[in-house]
């Protein structure tokens, strides 16, 4: 059983930064690959970033990309996203995921049906 806790939403103007966590807790978090996803209202929810098992692999979705970083701290058990110049379509709940099948450890994934758990989300307001 793995818990992950997201933190570090808020409102924010157009063009503010912010810096979200995940706190991973309940299995070995430095062997599996982590994920940020996020939901708009109304739409489906859709890949942000992901990281390796040791953050030498990253990919991240082509709107964010240049803008947003994904990090872990695995002595912390932590995952980071921070989130720069952000835009109003950048509004969302965000939600942090881990594969614990080991599959995508060397890579990440993109695709949300590679993960098995998942956080309860934190939300995202940027304002015009």
């Amino acid at each position: 059983q793995v818990q992950l806790v997201e933190s570090g939403g808020g409102l924010v103007q157009a063009g503010g930064s912010l810096r979200l966590s995940c706190a991973a807790s309940g299995r070995t978090f430095d062997r599996y690959a982590m994920g940020w996803f996020r939901q708009a209202p109304g739409k489906e929810r859709a890949f942000v970033a992901t990281l390796s098992w040791n953050g030498g692999s990253t990919y991240y979705a082509d709107s964010v990309k240049g803008r947003f970083t994904i990090s872990r701290d695995n002595a912390k058990n932590t995952v980071y996203l921070q989130m720069n110049s952000l835009k109003p379509e950048d509004t969302a709940v965000y939600y942090c995921a881990t594969d614990t099948s080991g599959w995508y450890a060397n890579s990440g994934s993109r695709s949300e049906y590679d993960y098995h758990y998942w956080g309860q989300g934190t939300q995202v307001t940027v304002s015009s």
